[in-house]
């Protein structure tokens, strides 16, 4: 119970911080560098990598693709860079995923690390910033609103897990983890797409309603592509800062790996309307 109430207060207080700052789109970019440099921090400490060329790609690609985008618009140059960007994250992310069902563990060799860092973390927080531009205006609705999916998916995994989980989903990488809280997550979630398109009046339903399976899917394999990594540092968390969760990396890990498949969704949606 203590744990709960801890990860309820913390989890609490993250989502309030994440909704006052995106309402300006400066204190979002700023949060969003913040939180990517403790993300790398965890995740080098997890992969035991200990420089500082990957905060320095890190910045480079926020300030490119996040502070550049607020300042000059969706130029056809950031366009194209972004879509490079785009097609070699989707790719490093479809290995990792590979990976996770086909290997004993995941890359660690210094090529891979870098490409890690760069394309698996610095990557996701840069999508998430491009989200929210939306494709030249700032929206914050869309971003707070896969946010709250995430979060919807997360709690009700949890406690439909917690409380009538049988059959396991991937033991090996992560014990608690149930069929049946996926599926909760997944069932909830798709109800809470609902309320949202209803509270946000961003996209139509239809559209909420796949983010919440994307968010539910490619969510739930990057919480566990994150849960190996820290299985093959033989660590529980990836850091202290929030009680009940663990690092900023564990409660961030399902954002950062579905970020760059909703962007792509979204730039189906822009192709064809």
């Amino acid at each position: 119970m203590e744990k709960l109430i801890k990860r309820t207060i913390s989890g609490t207080l993250f989502a309030i911080l994440l909704v006052l700052a995106a309402q300006n789109k400066f204190t979002f970019l700023v949060l969003l560098l913040f939180f990517g440099f403790l993300c790398l921090y965890e995740f080098n400490k997890l992969i035991a990598q200990k420089n500082w060329l990957s905060y320095l790609i890190f910045t480079a690609l926020i300030f490119a693709f996040g502070f550049m985008e607020m300042l000059i618009g969706n130029s056809i140059g950031l366009n194209d860079a972004s879509q490079i960007l785009h097609v070699i994250s989707i790719f490093v992310l479809l290995f990792l995923t590979r990976d996770l069902f086909s290997s004993k563990s995941l890359p660690k060799l210094l090529t891979n690390r870098y490409i890690n860092t760069t394309f698996y973390i610095s990557g996701g927080i840069v999508f998430l910033a491009l989200i929210a531009f939306n494709f030249g205006t700032y929206n914050p609705n869309i971003i707070i609103g896969m946010f709250a999916l995430i979060w919807i998916n997360d709690s009700f995994a949890y406690f439909v897990g917690s409380n009538y989980g049988r059959q396991k989903l991937f033991e090996s990488v992560s014990p608690k983890k149930t069929v049946e809280g996926f599926l909760g997550g997944v069932f909830f979630s798709a109800i809470g797409s609902y309320f949202i398109f209803k509270f946000t009046n961003e996209l139509q339903f239809t559209s909420w309603l796949v983010m919440s399976v994307l968010v539910s899917v490619f969510g739930t394999i990057g919480d566990l592509i994150e849960s190996k990594y820290k299985r093959q540092a033989n660590v529980k968390d990836s850091g202290r800062l929030m009680p009940g969760h663990g690092g900023l990396l564990d409660r961030l890990d399902s954002a950062i790996f579905v970020a760059p498949f909703v962007y792509l969704f979204l730039r189906l949606l822009n192709y064809v309307s």
